[in-house]
């Protein structure tokens, strides 16, 4: 039935180019012809799948209803299956992560793939941070900034912006390099080695 829809759209767009071509305005209104058709036979199509679905379930029903003999076994039968289903629970192990496999206190892995999570930011760095204009950078479709150091950035492309507009247009702080708190760190560190 499809198929049928598939040819008769082709050739009303075949129609179409050809009214448009030769300015005759019979072929449009064939064309117009063809696409009516097209709609009809996917309604026709649709209304008749939707008749065998319906038709399904109650074709189901009627022997579950005539033979309660058969429900009693086939719960009887279900029992076993249920208890087999803790078992396999019970088998599957689960593998650590990576983090766990070694006793090492070492760095952990940077994330490489998707979005680095989102830092958990001080007020008070917030607040220093929001009236600096250092620069940080974002990248395209990804909703943090990073300090150009972050492992995150490896070798992607890059937009360098000030923290400040970052942050008025919506960007949060990475959460791998913890841009806030190494920034107002260091802001701090500048204004007691100034003071």
């Amino acid at each position: 039935m499809l198929y049928i829809v598939l040819v008769l759209v082709l050739a009303a767009l075949g129609l179409l180019v050809a009214a448009l071509i030769t300015a005759n305005s019979l072929w449009a209104w064939i064309s117009i012809g063809l696409s009516v058709v097209a709609g009809l036979l996917l309604v026709f199509d649709w209304l008749r799948r939707r008749k065998k679905r319906a038709a399904a379930p109650a074709e189901s029903e009627e022997p579950e209803d005539s033979e309660e003999a058969d429900d009693s076994a086939s719960a009887e039968k279900s029992e076993p299956d249920e208890e087999e289903k803790p078992e396999d629970a019970e088998q599957t192990v689960l593998m650590p992560t990576a983090g766990e496999l070694s006793d090492t206190d070492e760095a952990p892995e940077p994330q490489r793939n998707g979005d680095p999570g989102e830092e958990k930011s001080d007020p008070a760095d917030v607040a220093i941070v929001s009236d600096l204009e250092i620069e940080v950078v974002v990248v395209d479709e990804y909703p943090r900034y990073h300090v150009t150091t972050c492992a995150w950035l490896e070798t992607r492309d890059t937009i360098p912006l000030g923290i400040g507009e970052a942050r008025q247009l919506g960007f949060t702080p990475c959460a791998l390099c913890a841009p806030d708190a190494e920034i107002a760190g260091q802001h701090r560190d500048k204004t007691k080695a100034d003071s």
